[in-house]
């Protein structure tokens, strides 16, 4: 039966049957579904924990490490995000993402797993609200089970999605807030209840606190859908939407509306912005910036983003950088996109279609975040991309069975399986070949799994016989055709330590990126003292311990810039002075944080280049004895930010003799 866009017609009730005690719905689901659906689920989500939760030691990146640490130790950095404990500067995204990890390492104390594991599990439950999302998009039976399932498999071996779920970047956390949101603007729908459209804006709002305007990207998508599909009139859909507007604007603005109106003087630097205010760092850094490209000094100009994700263009996504990440499925779901016009336009022989709310949703999330990835000319990191994931998920679930049906129900129709399988078996193919020495094999076997799919695919339909046998081989090869090549990269981040700044999945993974690739080593956090410990980029780092715990001190040169003699006097010397030492960025911070459990200010943020220490703030640190130490030149000072300050820093402090671009301020305050 075709399903039109304006999806007016009520859905039964996806709800336990009686019957059935809870534990057995829990484990079993209930009676109505098929008997396998809810075992296959847990089958599922137990392969994605062990996919997102293996062997995670090694997996962070530092600078968000360093603002999980000092958020243990206060409050008010745990508050606004501050990297450093004494709250000079905070990271340059809001602190949502670094509150769950903060209150989990508060609670079980500060590691790697306490750190991680929230991150871990906030992918798993990503993963089962699109099966969710995917199966009561469908009229009850068991083809949305089917669908549902597939749509869960896709999203839990996404490459680029296993590769962040296992890091402590926020896109985690961003995700399955996007989802959620999805999942209740598709109950509204659903259900015609406006008060889960007012939840869906809510959870936009909280994503927004973690990454900023990149949460907006859904909001076209649930509009459009809302305004085509919801259950009331034409005045009270545009009521609701504008009421879900207010929500989403309040819960996205109340930490900023905080943190910009609190006094300057008595809060942290926001970094990434030009001047010490959260709404520049919403439209600058992190919103119009990263679309249109900018030059804050850092290298980050029009284009600046073309060295971890490729040029801008529509090509981007499928370059040698990106196509492994996510690209696999996305010549599917362009059949699948193409699949739900026919079901508008044209009556396709489909018994149950998703709803017309279920297309617009997920197909309008994909076309939007791939225009905006492939084109924005700023800063672009692969790993934005896992944000797409949901809606490969959702699209390659719904696809499959609708093409399935209509494969079997009209040989008119029977084209657009073998096309779809096609296409998606052949841009495998030609992914996996350009690293032919990594697993040669696989390639080959896609191409024969391809080959052999779409010819029995297509001789079944030529012969008008699609016999139980004949169904079982086409859709094994199916599966090995369109899902090896994302199973074999997204297997890779469990046997290598990831690059925490740039965590990437396949051949390359954790070679991408700046600065020591994977986050705390060996996965401890700020702990025993060890010696003799060799990092991945060769360089033996040794350990030191200091007051508040130990952890790695840098070799010169490394990317704390600081040697084990430096650290080790500093932590000798520090007296009472709240911070350890002032340094360049954030890069060099977040080590010595790690390093030392002190706290360390960040001069020029997660660049170098904010313009967060003024001479006069630096007068003041000094002569209110809060900080002695500062590191300059190519030790990692003030330099490639601040000229005034590198030069009073010169002019009113004192060199260290043995320590190398070091300067102690102590009484010229």
């Amino acid at each position: 039966m075709n399903d039109t866009m304006n999806d007016t017609a009520p859905r039964p009730a996806h709800g336990a049957a009686p019957g059935r005690a809870l534990p057995a719905r829990l484990f079993l689901g209930p009676e109505t579904g098929p008997r396998w659906a809810r075992p296959a689920l847990w089958a599922v989500l137990a392969a994605a924990a062990v996919l997102y939760a293996w062997a995670l030691s090694g997996n962070a990146n530092e600078y968000y490490a360093a603002a999980v640490l000092s958020g243990t130790k206060s409050w008010k950095a745990f508050f606004f995000g501050a990297i450093d404990a004494g709250s000079f500067i905070t990271v340059d995204k809001p602190p949502l993402a670094l509150w769950v990890m903060g209150l989990s390492a508060r609670i079980f104390g500060y590691g790697t797993y306490s750190m991680l594991l929230p991150q871990a599990l906030a992918g798993v439950a990503a993963v089962a609200l699109v099966h969710s999302a995917v199966r009561r998009a469908f009229p009850a039976g068991r083809t949305g089970h089917v669908a549902a399932l597939v749509a869960a498999v896709v999203m839990t071996l996404t490459p680029i999605t296993v590769a962040i779920n296992r890091d402590n970047n926020p896109d985690t956390v961003l995700v399955l807030l996007l989802v959620l949101a999805a999942w209740f603007c598709l109950e509204s729908l659903r259900t015609g209840r406006p008060r889960s459209l007012l939840l869906a804006a809510l959870f936009v709002g909280l994503a927004f606190n973690a990454k900023m305007l990149q949460a907006y990207l859904v909001v076209p998508a649930f509009g459009v859908a809302y305004l085509a599909c919801a259950r009331a009139s034409w005045g009270r859909r545009i009521g609701h939407l504008l009421a879900a507007g207010l929500v989403l604007l309040v819960s996205s603005a109340w930490w900023m509306a905080v943190v910009d109106l609190w006094p300057k003087d008595s809060r942290p630097y926001i970094g990434g912005s030009t001047d010490n205010t959260v709404w520049d760092l919403v439209i600058g850094y992190n919103g119009l910036g990263r679309i249109f490209g900018q030059n804050r000094g850092g290298g980050f100009g029009g284009g600046g983003g073309a060295s971890f994700g490729g040029e801008a263009g529509a090509g981007r996504l499928f370059n040698d950088v990106m196509a492994g990440q996510i690209s696999w499925l996305l010549p599917f779901c362009a059949v699948t996109l193409a699949v739900a016009v026919l079901l508008r336009v044209r009556r396709l022989p489909v018994a149950a279609a998703p709803s017309g709310a279920a297309w617009l949703v997920w197909g309008g999330w994909l076309a939007v975040h791939f225009a905006v990835f492939s084109f924005s000319s700023g800063t672009f990191h692969p790993y934005y991309t896992t944000a797409m994931a949901p809606a490969v998920a959702a699209l390659s679930g719904m696809g499959a069975v609708v093409m399935w049906q209509a494969y079997r129900g009209s040989r008119a129709w029977a084209w657009l399986l073998p096309i779809a399988v096609a296409a998606t078996g052949a841009w495998a193919f030609a992914v996996l070949r350009r690293t032919p020495d990594w697993t040669p094999w696989l390639a080959w076997v896609v191409l024969g799994a391809t080959l052999a799919a779409v010819a029995v695919l297509v001789l079944a339909r030529v012969r008008a016989q699609v016999t139980a046998r004949v169904a079982a081989f086409a859709l094994a090869a199916t599966v090995v055709a369109t899902l090896a090549g994302p199973a074999a990269y997204a297997v890779t981040p469990l046997a290598s330590q990831g690059n925490g700044t740039n965590p990437t999945a396949g051949p390359s993974s954790g070679g991408m990126g700046f600065g020591r690739p994977g986050g705390l080593p060996g996965g401890r956090p700020p702990g025993p003292q060890q010696t003799g410990q060799t990092g991945q980029d060769g360089r033996d780092g040794g350990w030191v311990r200091g007051q508040g715990g130990g952890g790695r001190a840098f070799t010169r040169g490394g990317p704390g810039g600081v040697s084990d003699t430096m650290a080790k006097y500093l932590i000798s010397n520090q007296g009472r002075a709240t911070w350890l030492v002032a340094v360049n960025s954030a890069q060099q911070a977040g080590g010595l944080i790690l390093a030392t459990g002190k706290p360390v200010i960040a001069m020029g943020g997660f660049t170098g280049s904010d313009p967060a220490m003024t001479v006069d703030r630096l007068g003041q640190l000094v002569s209110s004895d809060r900080l002695r130490y500062v590191l300059t030149g190519d030790g990692g000072g003030p330099g490639r930010g601040n000229s005034e300050v590198t030069t009073w820093v010169q002019e009113n402090c004192t060199a260290v003799d043995g320590q190398d671009g070091l300067y102690d301020c102590a009484g010229n305050g």
